[in-house]
């Protein structure tokens, strides 16, 4: 081992000692954080207005997605919309406009990577300048539960709306970068809905979800700026215990929340 290698292992040794050190100084810091959280439950957040505001929909042709379009454009909003449906999400903009929005819609693929580059690029180049410039706005992800946790015969799905979590996460954490905190970002992420999309879904967490019901919880997390948005809330608390709970015990766990559907449907396209 020559003096250089030495030198660079006990130089990163001392880098990990004070990483450790400085994490350790920051536990009062996390005390006040907690205990500010925990009063932030008992506090109504003031629901801000979004007349005007700039709103990103994933998946804006069909289900939750096309609702949320449709309750943001009542409220007068700026939609740009996204979906791998062509007729559906013409739809929903032709909708959304009737409502007297403003609505621009892009083709997109979550489980195609070039696709959500190319259309990412795209939206940057024609969205994301005056937001940044005005350091004001709002992007909305619709995802899924399923965007957190695996589920058996269901990789296709689960694969995409971690792709749509993910992009979520990293647009959030570059905004930031950018010291750009007026641009908001949400991230819906519900339960089994009753769509049509799967066939029969049921699970121990409770009954299949209406529309209506999670896009009121959207919009009121909207409204208060929630970024993660988890329907029903339960999901929260078990979306942490899968992070720290041993492996085993996952599993079994996942046995008692006992997920069940008969097949995965799809979405009927028109026109096919």
């Amino acid at each position: 081992m020559t003096g250089k290698t030495k030198y660079t292992q006990s130089s990163q040794q001392q880098k990990r000692i004070q990483f450790f050190l400085a994490s350790f100084l920051l536990l009062p810091f996390l005390l006040v954080c907690i205990v500010e959280s925990l009063l932030k439950l008992f506090i109504p957040k003031k629901r801000k207005s979004v007349t005007g505001e700039i709103v990103l929909i994933t998946g804006a042709g069909h289900g939750i997605g096309r609702q949320t379009a449709y309750e943001f454009a009542k409220l007068k909003c700026k939609l740009v919309l996204w979906d791998i449906n062509k007729h559906g999400l013409e739809e929903t903009a032709t909708e959304c406009k009737r409502l007297g929005a403003k609505a621009h819609t892009f083709v997109v693929d979550c489980s195609n990577r070039e696709d959500i580059y190319s259309s990412a690029k795209k939206t940057t180049k024609a969205f994301l300048p005056e937001m940044m410039k005005n350091n004001h706005g709002h992007i909305v992800t619709v995802a899924s539960a399923a965007g957190h946790t695996g589920v058996p015969f269901l990789l296709a799905y689960c694969s995409s709306k971690f792709a749509a979590v993910g992009f979520h996460k990293a647009l959030t954490e570059e905004l930031s970068a950018l010291k750009r905190t007026g641009v908001k970002t949400t991230c819906l992420c519900p339960n089994f809905i009753n769509t049509g999309f799967i066939k029969n879904p049921s699970t121990s967490l409770g009954p299949t979800l209406e529309p209506e019901e999670v896009v009121n919880k959207l919009i009121d997390g909207i409204l208060t700026e929630q970024k993660m948005i988890f329907v029903p809330s339960s999901l929260n608390f078990l979306s942490l215990m899968e992070k720290v709970l041993p492996e085993r015990f996952q599993a079994i766990l996942k046995r008692k929340i006992d997920i069940r559907f008969d097949a995965v449907i799809g979405y009927k396209m028109k026109g096919k």
